[in-house]
């Protein structure tokens, strides 16, 4: 199985369809943070772990400058994954840009 049908599986335990465009601009765009083990997940307990998400991520990928708006979108996404201890990267910024509407800032 493919990395990007193994993310696609991932993400399919959180919401009903998975856009594969996305998914594979995702993995394209974190392929080297994915190689890495200990930057493979998102710590959604680590306040500064979800600070670099959104100054990172939300802020410069997504274009949502709201930081109160990002960190409900970031909070809504962690709830949903709270069950998950390692949170695949892959997956919570595709919830990200889900729960965002974001997909045509992130596919351009």
């Amino acid at each position: 199985m493919s990395d990007i049908q193994a993310y696609a599986d991932d993400i399919k335990k959180y919401t009903d369809s998975v856009d594969m465009e996305v998914v594979e601009e995702l993995a394209g765009r974190l392929a080297g943070t994915m190689a890495k083990a200990d930057a493979r997940y998102v710590a959604a307990s680590d306040p500064e772990e979800l600070a670099r998400v959104r100054e990172g991520f939300v802020n410069k990928n997504l274009n949502v400058t709201d930081d109160t708006k990002a960190d409900e979108a970031i909070a809504v996404v962690a709830e949903k994954m709270k069950e998950d201890r390692t949170k695949s990267r892959v997956t919570f910024y595709y919830l990200l840009i889900e729960e965002l509407g974001a997909k045509s800032a992130y596919i351009k």
